[in-house]
């Protein structure tokens, strides 16, 4: 495997490991009024969706796409925490740190 393809396995295997743990803690807020919680739930399956279709990628090693299905995931869930609708942390290195030990 070349550096290239290797460096984007491993970033992939990262950014879906991360999104992982944010799907296992994530939370829809209640205390926005204004929010629809059914929308509000779809865009979290389709980031799942996204999520999904990274590791698919990852297995038939086409990893670059498999980066921009977890980056689409991210970004949805990125959304769903700028605006107030979810609740939740990206894991950082020593938050990862710790949950290993």
């Amino acid at each position: 495997m070349s550096g290239r393809i290797m460096i984007a396995d491993k970033l992939l295997s990262k950014y879906i490991r991360n999104t992982e743990r944010v799907f296992a803690e994530i939370k829809l807020s209640h205390g926005v009024a204004h929010i629809d919680r059914k929308k509000a739930s779809n865009i979290i399956d389709t980031a799942k969706r996204y999520l999904e279709d990274a590791k698919y990628y990852q297995q038939k090693k086409r990893f670059e796409t498999g980066l921009a299905s977890v980056a689409y995931s991210e970004g949805l869930l990125d959304a769903l925490r700028l605006l107030e609708i979810a609740k939740f942390q990206w894991p950082t290195k020593e938050r990862r740190m710790s949950k290993t030990a």
